[in-house]
């Protein structure tokens, strides 16, 4: 009689499995709603294993929403193209990453915990805003033109966010979608 080999076990697949789930579970109900037992039950692993690696809830949040926008791509180029560079990122990033997407994690938890507001915040600030302002001051604006032109961008990109992927409005057709982003974005860097 033969018996079965245990499936090698290896703790970074694992790990990955279960901030995967975690990513889908509380960008689809958030946090308070989310459940220990269901991000377990999502990544096919016990409930213990949570508790293991990430200490417990809390902890797992914290891990599924790190996140790290890759700004170079759209930010290379001319100021005349920013607003369709811009667009073509945020939209591949909505249409690409679904349910996973760490920062839509962070947006819908939002609301829900301060903790997440301020992690928002500062994450906004370090990494879309800074370098925006850093980018119209090397388009050759002055400080006070690119710290507004900068703030209205990432004021106009969160609040499409929030419209389009928080409160689950259809995207519609991806290539208007686009085309309209990158128009208005264009308009707000581009303003007399």
């Amino acid at each position: 009689m033969e018996t079965a080999t245990p499936r090698p076990k290896d703790a970074s697949q694992t790990r990955e499995r279960i901030l995967a789930a975690a990513r889908r579970e509380f960008a689809r109900t958030g946090f308070a709603r989310t459940t220990v037992r269901a991000i377990a039950a999502s990544a096919e692993v016990s409930p213990n294993l949570i508790t293991r690696y990430f200490g417990g809830k809390d902890g797992l949040f914290v891990a599924a929403t790190e996140v790290h926008l890759e700004l170079n791509r759209m930010f290379d180029g001319p100021r005349h193209s920013l607003g369709h560079r811009m667009a073509q990122g945020i939209v591949d990033r909505w249409t690409g990453m679904e349910g996973e997407d760490p920062l839509l994690v962070l947006l819908r938890a939002a609301g829900e915990r301060g903790e997440a507001a301020e992690a928002l915040s500062t994450f906004l600030d370090r990494e879309s805003l800074e370098p925006l302002r850093q980018l119209l001051l090397n388009y050759g604006m002055t400080e006070d033109e690119a710290h507004a032109r900068a703030r209205a961008v990432d004021v106009f990109v969160l609040g499409i966010s929030a419209r389009l992927r928080v409160l689950r409005d259809d995207l519609g057709d991806s290539e208007a979608l686009k085309r309209w982003i990158a128009d208005t974005i264009q308009r707000l860097v581009d303003a007399p």
